[in-house]
């Protein structure tokens, strides 16, 4: 059991940080969907920073799948039916960042060493598009996967019901700032409010989950969930 604890957050841990740094010091500083010209600009001129940022993802789904074996192992001793359909979100939600992130390396082919031409400036945001919207249903899936994961931490009779109260506010930021995404016009105009929101739930409801998982893992006590 210690042991799929420690993979288990030390695998959270890859996804936070990689999962930040590519997102957030990558992607958010090239992109800007309201002035495509630059953004292809950014793109071009910065071809190793946009690598680096895939490497990063790649980092991330790596890690993302390997939680969902071992995440499996913690938690099947609590109701293994729900703990199957808790991997099965979880492995959906990396299947469409898989997709996804095929997108974010067809634009790096594109424009690896080219030349600004409005065809060029059409392929990326249209790629663009889809890497957004193919995250954004696979973080539907993610978000089902925490409301899961989060009735079986309140099933177990050793983990903090705290943490599965954490998982399930989690959960319903990914549902609020995903729906809004694909269903509202103006999502871009309230952008930044919606992500603020999730990475606040995100920090309250995983982290959290992330450091009971590395303190149980590491520590000398062995118990069972």
């Amino acid at each position: 059991m210690k042991t799929f604890l420690k993979i288990s957050g030390i695998a959270y841990v890859f996804i936070f940080i990689s999962g930040f740094y590519a997102n957030f010091i990558i992607l958010e500083t090239l992109i800007d969907s309201n002035k495509s010209s630059e953004t292809i600009g950014n793109i071009i001129n910065n071809s190793d920073k946009f690598k680096n940022g895939l490497i990063a993802f790649l980092i991330m789904i790596v890690s993302d799948i390997l939680l969902v074996w071992s995440l499996f192992k913690v938690t099947k001793s609590i109701h293994k039916t729900l703990s199957h359909i808790a991997s099965i979100f979880r492995g959906l939600h990396a299947v469409f960042f898989i997709v996804a992130l095929f997108q974010l390396s067809k634009i790096y082919n594109l424009t690896y060493n080219a030349t600004y031409s409005i065809q060029l400036e059409i392929k990326v945001f249209d790629l663009l598009l889809w890497f957004d919207k193919l995250w954004t249903i696979g973080l539907l899936f993610f978000a089902v996967h925490l409301l899961v994961l989060s009735y079986l931490i309140l099933k177990s009779s050793y983990t903090s019901k705290f943490i599965g109260y954490f998982l399930i506010v989690a959960a319903v930021g990914y549902f609020i700032d995903c729906f809004s995404k694909l269903y509202f016009t103006n999502y871009s105009d309230y952008k930044l409010y919606f992500e603020t929101m999730v990475v606040f739930t995100a920090i309250i409801g995983e982290l959290s989950f992330t450091l009971w998982l590395i303190f149980k893992g590491f520590s000398k006590k062995t118990f069972r969930l």
